[in-house]
Parts: structure tokens; sequence; C-alpha cells
């Protein structure tokens, strides 16, 4: 319902949400882009709530607000405002000469409050406020993300590398589950049972990585200067650190059209119409009803044995 004031007022569980301006357009039309308003924005994170928060609930966030819309100004909050309702989960953590205060999303009503508060895309931790270790639980990420970065468009070179990480971690008896960014490329999530603490786990992730560019050094690069790249896929691995985050699975990007980050099973890499941007605001609830990492173990790995694989692989 909208109010006379442009205010329209939407039932979040035990909450009503307002959502000011829903009519003001977010992402303009054009080409074969369509026009999304906030409104529009609004009704998709309601929509695809059950799906989308169990990814979040309890991951401090950073959050890309765009007031006009993608094409107006953009900035990066990290910090809660003060202005936000009590009822929104906050927590405390430490950074170089403080602490910084991060908006948690818990429920379908945050989710809203953010979409009114022109939040596009949310970024994750890959840690949990709530951990196994307590207050110590945000040190130990659960999630494991490399980030398949292509030099341009060519999603065939992006199916290519996936494929070949997943032997790799097949063969390091790691589960994994890809995810389109909704930008350019893929991510890989491997479960992680929050043992390790970042740095040990970055440390991993780069073994592997530096593993596969060194067997495939013409297809795949680890560099992180673009211009020593070449046209080769970055396999990236600088996600997983303290502090950094990784776009949230259902989350919608700030681009013409408004791809959504999407889960997706490994078969799916066959499907010859898929690529970063292949689900929207549109049809991202209608797939993710499919359930696409349901071949996902609930409980993740510790690193230990997988390390011990990889040497051995490695000589």
């Amino acid at each position: 319902m909208t109010a006379d004031d442009g205010v329209r007022t939407v039932r979040a569980g035990r909450r009503t949400v307002g959502i000011h301006r829903p009519d003001k357009v977010f992402f303009p039309g054009g080409g074969d882009a369509k026009e999304y308003t906030k409104g529009d924005l609004v009704d998709y994170h309601r929509a695809v709530a059950p799906f989308m928060l169990p990814h979040l609930r309890g991951r401090p966030l950073m959050l890309d607000r765009r007031p006009d819309g993608i094409g107006g100004p953009r900035f990066m909050q990290k910090n809660t405002p003060d202005g936000y309702p009590e009822w929104i989960t906050r927590v405390e953590v430490a950074k170089e000469g403080g602490t910084v205060r991060h908006t948690v999303c818990d429920d379908t009503a945050t989710l809203l409050y953010l979409v009114d508060q022109a939040s596009i895309t949310l970024h994750r931790w890959l840690s949990r406020a709530d951990g196994a270790d307590g207050a110590d639980g945000v040190d130990r990420p659960d999630r494991l993300v490399f980030d398949l970065d292509p030099a341009g468009d060519d999603f065939a070179t992006v199916r290519e590398a996936a494929r070949l990480l997943r032997e790799l971690l097949d063969e390091l008896e790691l589960p994994s589950a890809p995810m389109t960014t909704g930008s350019r490329g893929l991510h890989v999530v491997v479960p992680l049972n929050g043992d390790h603490d970042f740095d040990d786990v970055r440390a991993f992730a780069r073994e592997v990585a530096d593993t596969l560019a060194a067997e495939h050094p013409d297809r795949l690069t680890t560099a992180v200067r673009k211009k020593d790249r070449g046209d080769r896929l970055y396999l990236d691995i600088q996600r997983n650190a303290y502090a950094q985050t990784a776009v949230a699975p259902y989350t919608v990007r700030a681009l013409p059209g408004a791809p959504v980050a999407t889960p997706v099973s490994w078969d799916r890499l066959d499907d010859p119409d898929l690529h970063a941007r292949r689900w929207t605001v549109a049809d991202a609830v209608e797939h993710a009803r499919t359930d696409p990492w349901a071949g996902l173990p609930r409980r993740g790995r510790a690193l230990g044995p997988a390390r011990r694989r990889l040497r051995a692989l490695r000589g």
C-alpha cells in the first residue's frame, strides 16, 4: 500500500517497513535492459528472502548504496548509521586503530529496510560473528571463495577454469559449488568448518590457485597486477582475508538490467545459455526455488587433510 506521502508500507514478519519513493527508477531501461524501480527491488527481495537470508545471517555486511540509482554517485557503507532502527542487528568488529559497527541482516524486515536505503549490492564477510568460537567467530571463516575473473567477456574461459578448479578440489576431497557473479565471472565456494583463521585459509587458497596456474600457465594466472595477466583468467583469492567481503548469493549487481549473483549446480555449466549475468531480478527467484546448491554439504570441512593431499600432489 502506498500512502499519499509517497511511502509504501510492506509487511515483513512482525514488522512493517516503510518504502520511500517506491516509484524512483534505480535501473533505467534501454536497449535490451528493462527498467526497475525501488519498488521492484523491494518485491524481488521480499520474494527471494527465504533463499538469501541463510547466506546473510550472522555475517557483517558492506553495502553498495546508490541513492540516485545505478547512474548516480555510490558509496560503500561499513559503519551502521546511528539513525538505523534499533531492531536491526549490529556487530562490532576490530580494525586497525579501532572498531567498525557493521550491519547484519538477520531477517526480511532488515533486508527491505536496506533496500529502502538504496543498498543495491550486499557484500558479506566469509565469517560469522556468532561462529563456533563465540566472540572469535568473526576471525574464523566458514567459507572459502575463489573468484574466477576473465580478462574479457568470454565466458567459455570461465567455464573451463571452473571445471579445472573443481577437479582439483575433488582430488583434495573438498566439496564446492559455483555461483554466477552477476558481472563477468564465477565464484567457486568451499564450505569450511570454522577451525582455521583467515591467514591460514588464505594461504591454503593461494596454494590451490598457484598449483592450478602452474599446471595451465597459458590459460590461468595468479598475478595481482592486470598488466601481468595478459589474456589469461585471474584466479583471485584476495577475498579470503579478514575484513574482506564477497558478493552475497542472490544479491543484485549495480549494472543495467539488474543482474543477480546466482548459485548454480555444477551440471549447469554445460548449459550453453549460462553466463555471468544469466539471471536478473525478473527470474532469479524462480531459479532459487530449484535449490541449486542442494548437493553442497551443510557441514564444512577442515583444511588439514586437504592441505596434506595438495602437498602430496605437488610432490
